[in-house]
């Protein structure tokens, strides 16, 4: 498996899991939304984030929960560049991805500093976005999704919804490599274009994709899967958060994108720690 990837002439090594820190500029995801209010406590939950331990901070500035309000090209642009520029000043060295679907949006973040472009879509919902991540040479994280926020949770009909995902990515790697995209991360994509059994099922199913040789990002955090499932909220959702983390890195993820930097690296940590003693006997 692939396991390093260029991140601006940094290179990130993925044999041992990471962790990516989320920092969303949206009035309206699901968890987060609205929480920051100024440069401040931008740069002041960025800092938090990487003290904590976070490897890459994932800033995005247009919700992707389900029903989410449509937001334009221009007011996404006008939401993350601002924050992302008073981020690359502060912290010079940062590893940053931005969440969009939108090629032009990624150009103008890659222009402000960012290193990595992270696509709910995989390419599907912009037929221009995997020029622009070629041309520029950055890492692509390809989500598996139908449809749009808007319409996905109604496209959830599937044979074998593990198989279909696996055809989905292998269909999306190829296109990328048409465009010399070789730096890619797997994103099965939990809660998006899926029920909660089948969340559920692609989740103990997370090492089949190994089958793609590219690493696997998992992001759970606090999600709907955990929360109506235990039937609390996403504000009661971290312990949840953590026991899916922990199941994700013993099936093989490398790339763990989280709210709570500092509980998903203690996960990292204890799992390893246990994997020390495999087949010692």
């Amino acid at each position: 498996m692939r396991t390093t990837i260029n991140c601006k002439g940094q290179l990130l090594d993925l044999v041992n899991p990471k962790v990516m820190g989320i920092l969303n500029s949206t009035p309206d995801s699901f968890y987060d939304g609205g929480k920051y209010k100024s440069d401040l406590d931008f740069l002041n939950q960025t800092e938090k984030m990487l003290a904590e331990g976070a490897n890459i901070i994932d800033v995005g500035a247009y919700s992707s929960r389900p029903d989410a309000v449509f937001v334009n090209e221009q007011q996404e642009i006008s939401r993350l560049i601002p924050v992302l520029s008073k981020i690359v000043q502060t912290f010079p060295s940062i590893i940053l991805s931005i969440d969009t679907f939108r090629a032009e949006v990624a150009q103008h973040a890659i222009d402000a500093g960012a290193a990595i472009i992270n696509d709910i879509s995989a390419g599907l919902l912009d037929d221009k976005m995997l020029e622009v991540v070629g041309k520029n040479k950055v890492p692509y994280i390809m989500m598996h999704m139908r449809g749009t926020p808007q319409t996905m949770k109604s496209l959830t009909s599937y044979e074998d919804i593990t198989k279909e995902m696996i055809m989905y990515f292998s269909e999306g790697i190829a296109a990328a490599h048409a465009y010399q995209i070789s730096d890619i991360i797997i994103d099965p994509g939990f809660g998006f274009s899926k029920t909660l059994e089948q969340n559920y099922q692609v989740l103990n199913n997370l090492e089949l994709f190994k089958i793609l040789d590219y690493p696997l990002l998992s992001a759970l955090s606090r999600k709907s899967m955990i929360y109506n499932f235990l039937e609390t909220d996403a504000t009661q959702a971290l312990n949840g958060t953590s026991i899916l983390h922990t199941i994700s890195l013993l099936k093989g993820a490398k790339l763990l994108r989280a709210h709570d930097v500092k509980q998903a690296i203690e996960c990292i940590k204890l799992v390893e720690q246990t994997l020390k003693y495999e087949n010692t006997l």
